[in-house]
């Protein structure tokens, strides 16, 4: 029943995870046009080999990485300006299609695997989301990892990450061959949009949550 419980939470919390357009979500859904499923099906591997490293670590080390404020707000800050980097670079991207396809036909030199683990490896932003959910579903005791149980939960994880990525990109696919508005501007703008929308939430997130302590912790006079 643990076993079973395990799989399930981390299914469903990396599935709900792995569901927002995300850049590696996006450079999948290239690859598949590119290069179809063979190609996309071991770049998922490859990504979620560098998440099973991080849910190993954060799950280990939760309530340590959480009291490390400093870490935390650096790669909150981070996370800020590669949204608005990563719209700018899928925007231009789509302004020049041809140089698009040569980048990623020099990428498809290598292994779809190993691209999936080096890009994976800049998605900052999955060491704070992986630290706050393990630390929660360890806190409220949905999840148990004594013994070898930790594993089972790291593979509901990857299972969700795979189905949530596959779903995402194979939907996203259908929806640009089936809808020209969506097949001219998907790449242009609306995904550029999603972007510079998730970068200003995130700053506007950002500000609040440090400048409310910034003027706490400013001297009355």
């Amino acid at each position: 029943m643990k076993i079973i419980k395990n799989i399930a939470v981390g299914f469903l919390v990396s599935f709900l995870g792995s569901i927002p357009l995300g850049y590696l979500n996006v450079i999948g859904f290239h690859l598949y046009e590119y290069a179809g499923i063979k190609s996309l099906i071991p770049f998922l591997f490859g990504v979620m080999t560098i998440e099973g490293i991080v849910i190993y670590g954060t799950l280990i080390f939760a309530d340590r990485l959480m009291r490390n404020k400093k870490l935390l707000k650096y790669i909150e800050a981070f996370s800020v300006v590669f949204m608005f980097v990563l719209a700018f670079t899928f925007h231009n991207g789509a302004l020049h299609p041809k140089a698009q396809q040569q980048i990623l036909e020099e990428y498809l030199k290598y292994s779809p695997y190993v691209m999936g683990v080096l890009l994976s490896c800049f998605n900052f932003i999955q060491l704070p989301f992986w630290t706050g959910w393990n630390l929660y579903v360890l806190n409220g005791r949905y999840i148990d990892i004594r013994k070898g149980l930790k594993f089972t939960y790291i593979a509901g994880t990857l299972l969700g990450t795979f189905a949530g990525m596959m779903v995402l990109i194979l939907s996203l696919a259908r929806l640009t061959l089936q809808t020209e508005f969506l097949s001219k501007n998907v790449m242009l703008y609306i995904i550029p949009g999603v972007f510079a929308a998730l970068g200003i939430f995130q700053g506007i997130q950002f500000w609040r949550k440090y400048r409310t302590k910034i003027s706490s912790n400013s001297p009355k006079r």
